[in-house]
């Protein structure tokens, strides 16, 4: 067998997803995401590993910027070719990218004026990685692939979707390519899920696989309990009211806003907690919520709950800037659910500089924090932060539920690789940092008895 598969990106690192396969006389794309860690941004701006002129089809795992967030420098550089997904995927992407786009035009014009202020300059350019209107024009390039259909992309060379469970049309994807009387099947895991959460089915079983491509952003590391996070929840909204603070939530606007919405109406319901004003400050959250509306048939039993969720009174969905800056000269304690999830941009910068520092407030973490982001950083204990280009002391409590993660852990990837047929040839472990990617590739050796290596930055394998 002629296949070859490069690894450029989430190796050796948990973002910026991007492999590059290549069979039967195609370049094949899977996955374009954006690097979020602060000492890899650079990445953003470097030449693809291959021409987009090149380039013969994309396929995107899902929605997070993480996987999708460079398309639109992809198609502004010169790709024209369809980009496979779910229907839900293209959906949230055109809403995750366009906002990214709004966030970069932002970013750039504000990093414009301080190095003006300041009278120097960064290491790039102050303008946006990519526009909201270049974040568009990639919609016109997404062609829809149900789950579990198989769609053949070229002669001898075929995908098929397999839900995860991770968020709202994420899929596993299956290549299939055959070579005369041979075929090799490529599994690339993109995101796994967990069970037992609550809005989205669990993950399906796979099939078989001859090579796998498996995440390990938590492959060293273990969930609370899901039945934890309402306790928990409440015993850090309690306290923090009592101290006369605002909880502070930086929060990814896919799946885990509206996951947050769904406990925090449950615990107000039972009157386990106070009935503070929520703030829920993405525009892009509020988008994605009308998403889930169109595909139902993707929800677990806890759609109608969901729907009741979203209808609660003291939820307030936070659109304009003006409206944002408002929330910060309220008295008395609030809840703000903003973004993003990493603290690396857009609105809970904002917030954090008006709360981080008071020692009555709580900044609550919901999700994975890459090394080298402002919020690994405030998570790990950092005294002092620069936010904005200022220096903020932290004063305020910082506090994890590990519980929302919607990555399986290393138990649950497990799960999910004993639903594979058969031993594939070679396990390729990504989307992690070293301790995560090295403990994992372990495990599986250990527990399951493959083959496992680490992939590495840019290293080319050929499949046989």
């Amino acid at each position: 067998m002629d296949i070859k598969l490069g690894f450029y990106g989430a190796a050796g690192n948990v973002t910026g997803s991007n492999y590059l396969l290549q069979a039967n006389g195609m370049k094949i794309m899977v996955d374009c995401g954006l690097y979020q860690e602060h000492d890899l941004k650079g990445r953003n701006w470097e030449n693809f590993p291959v021409s987009p002129y090149k380039l013969d089809a994309v396929i995107l795992t899902h929605a997070h910027l993480d996987h999708c967030g460079r398309l639109p420098r992809l198609v502004r550089n010169g790709y024209t070719g369809p980009i496979y997904c779910t229907s839900p995927t293209a959906e949230i992407a055109r809403i995750v990218m366009e906002d990214c786009g709004k966030i970069n035009e932002e970013d750039a014009e504000f990093k414009r004026l301080r190095h003006e202020r300041e009278g120097r300059q960064g290491p790039h350019k102050e303008e946006p990685l990519y526009t909201a209107e270049e974040a568009a024009d990639v919609v016109q390039y997404f062609v829809p692939v149900e789950y579990g259909r198989p769609q053949e992309i070229g002669e001898g060379v075929r995908i098929e979707f397999i839900n995860v469970g991770h968020i709202l049309g994420a899929g596993a994807c299956r290549v299939t390519i055959t070579q005369g009387n041979e075929t090799r099947k490529i599994v690339f895991s993109g995101d796994v899920g967990r069970w037992d959460m609550p809005i989205l089915q669990d993950p399906s079983p796979v099939g078989s696989a001859d090579y796998l491509l498996v995440e390990s952003t938590y492959g060293n590391r273990l969930h609370g309990q899901t039945s934890d996070i309402p306790g928990e929840l409440a015993e850090i909204i309690n306290s923090t009211t009592e101290a006369g603070g605002n909880i502070v939530i930086p929060s990814f606007a896919v799946e885990r806003t509206q996951e947050l919405l769904y406990f925090l109406a449950l615990l107000s319901s039972e009157n386990k907690i106070p009935n503070l004003r929520i703030f829920v400050d993405s525009p892009m959250a509020a988008k994605v919520s009308t998403v889930f509306v169109h595909h139902p048939y993707l929800f677990d039993s806890d759609t109608i709950k969901l729907a009741r969720v979203l209808r609660v009174s003291n939820v307030t969905t936070v659109r304009s800037s003006r409206e944002s800056k408002a929330i910060n000269h309220i008295r008395g304690s609030v809840i703000i659910i903003s973004g993003s999830g990493m603290c690396t941009g857009g609105r809970i910068k904002h917030h954090l500089t008006h709360n981080i520092g008071r020692k009555e407030s709580t900044v609550l973490f919901v999700g994975y924090q890459a090394a080298n982001t402002l919020g690994r950083e405030i998570l790990e204990g950092a005294e002092k932060v620069r936010i904005l280009g200022e220096e903020y002391e932290v004063n305020a409590r910082i506090a994890k539920i590990n519980g929302f993660s919607a990555h399986a852990d290393q138990k649950e990837l497990l799960r999910w690789m004993n639903m594979i047929e058969g031993t594939p040839k070679k396990v390729f472990v990504t989307h992690g940092e070293p301790d995560g990617a090295n403990a994992l590739r372990d495990i599986i050796e250990e527990h399951k008895g493959w083959n496992a290596q680490v992939a590495q930055y840019q290293e080319v394998v050929e499949l046989d």
